[in-house]
């Protein structure tokens, strides 16, 4: 069964108001950074409170085989593209300027549209590394979006903080000191984005809310003890300082409770917003993890310890939740176990809209539609990955095919998924099992077409 309904649901009411009849729904995408599926209650998270997206899970679908790139930039590319990272990935912290992103499509299709949150897709590297990467990526004014509002428009050294005093870049200027002075990154963001919902009532819009929390600095927050006191760089090159030599509040593992919790409220509060403008109802709340968990906090499913994996290809750096909530549209308590993996938003998003694919266009991914209506629909048999990690030690390129049970490297390593989640026994062709030699040759073609 791929559908599980855990509660009896005869109908589902719709509201009767004026930006409910004759409108296309509206499209909130919220992704979290370095957050990945143990974190959230609702999957079964001891570690942390997440009432909010609790509810999203209980009055909506989540999914139980989700999962992205083991690193932030693989993931948003193809996130905002629908491609694998074969076809189009430039380099880390890079957009390839010529590629069109749900920005574009979504604003020539009537949406207003608005990025609020993290960027990073434009410069990465500082000046004495790498330097010919530089300047490479898409710039935030040309990435598609009516209105922006980010942290990391520009050049890395510039970024400053995304948390307490940030650097945010809006609308083609910064936002000056006094308005930043003692205010907290993701309170600004997910400001703007209430701002912009009241004002586009009158027309379909799109929200993409790529999320600061929880990546580090893991620090204070808004609702920790500490956070009057913190005083984090404030200034484009951060005052001289950097990060390592905060004293201890950088990277302090007692913060990222605070900062999940601090992410979940963040959340309600778009929400809340949405019940209050009368458009809950007509609107697509679509929620994703961008990878694993940072690798200095471990998390608690009840006993079991679930070190973070961010930046590794086991399945604790690629199992993310995804959360998908519509009032009239979604029957309550869904959960799915079909695979789903970031290619795959795009078009379940035209698909939620009417829109059609752009002509020429490749898309790569598939529509989990079917599933927010509680149907099987067409799932996928395997999701994909091409990750490069980049940087200055770069590592080489890993690609590799999973089903439900089983993964395959393109360097012929096989593991089984179902008791083998660390990888820790690889199956190679000359010692396969009845089981891995089946999906092995079932897996093994597919890496030639993905070329």
């Amino acid at each position: 069964m791929k559908i599980i309904h855990t509660c009896m649901q005869n109908t589902i009411k719709v509201k009767e108001d004026k930006y409910m009849n004759n409108k296309r729904p509206n499209i909130i995408l919220i992704m979290s950074d370095d957050l990945g599926y143990e974190v959230i209650n609702a999957n079964g998270g001891t570690s942390y409170e997440t009432p909010r997206l609790n509810n999203l899970a209980e009055t909506g679908i989540r999914f139980e085989n989700a999962h992205a790139q083991p690193l932030c930039t693989p993931t948003r590319i193809q996130l905002m593209t629908g491609k694998y990272n074969f076809r189009n990935y430039i380099g880390f912290g890079l957009m390839d300027p010529n590629e069109k992103t749900f920005g574009h499509i979504m604003s020539d299709n009537g949406y207003k549209t608005l990025i609020s949150g993290k960027w990073q897709l434009y410069s990465y590297n500082p000046p004495d590394e790498m330097p010919e990467e530089r300047n490479k990526g898409q710039k935030i004014e040309d990435a598609g979006f009516d209105e922006f509002c980010v942290w990391h428009a520009h050049q890395t050294e510039e970024k400053g903080s995304r948390y307490k005093n940030p650097i945010v870049y809006q609308n083609g200027e910064y936002l000056s000191k006094e308005i930043t002075e003692g205010n907290y990154g993701e309170d600004i963001f997910s400001d703007y984005i209430l701002d912009f919902m009241e004002r586009n009532l009158d027309d379909p819009f799109f929200v993409y809310f790529p999320m600061t929390l929880t990546h580090r600095p893991l620090e204070p927050t808004p609702d920790s003890q500490e956070f009057a006191v913190f005083d984090p760089p404030s200034n484009k090159t951060l005052g001289g300082r950097t990060w390592e030599q905060l004293e201890g509040w950088d990277d302090d593992s007692k913060y990222y409770k605070d900062m999940v919790e601090y992410h979940d409220k963040t959340i309600g509060k778009i929400v809340d917003k949405l019940d209050s403008l009368g458009i809950r109802e007509n609107t697509l709340i679509l929620y994703l993890g961008d990878n694993g968990s940072p690798i200095e906090v471990s998390s608690f499913m009840g006993d079991l310890e679930i070190p973070g994996g961010k930046g590794k290809t086991i399945d604790t750096g690629t199992h993310v939740p995804l959360i998908c909530n519509w009032k009239s549209k979604i029957p309550a308590s869904l959960v799915s176990t079909n695979l789903v993996d970031t290619t795959d938003f795009l078009p379940t998003i035209f698909e939620a809209t009417g829109i059609k694919f752009p002509e020429n266009y490749i898309i790569d991914g598939k529509s989990f539609y079917p599933q927010l209506l509680g149907e099987d629909g067409d799932p996928r048999d395997w999701i994909f990955f091409h990750f490069d990690a980049g940087g200055r030690n770069k590592r080489p390129i890993q690609r590799f095919l999973r089903n439900h049970s089983w993964k395959l490297y393109e360097d012929g390593r096989m593991f089984d998924m179902k008791s083998d989640l660390n990888e820790k026994n690889a199956y190679l062709p000359e010692n396969d099992s009845d089981e891995s030699k089946e999906n092995r040759n079932i897996l093994e073609p597919i890496f030639g077409e993905l070329k």
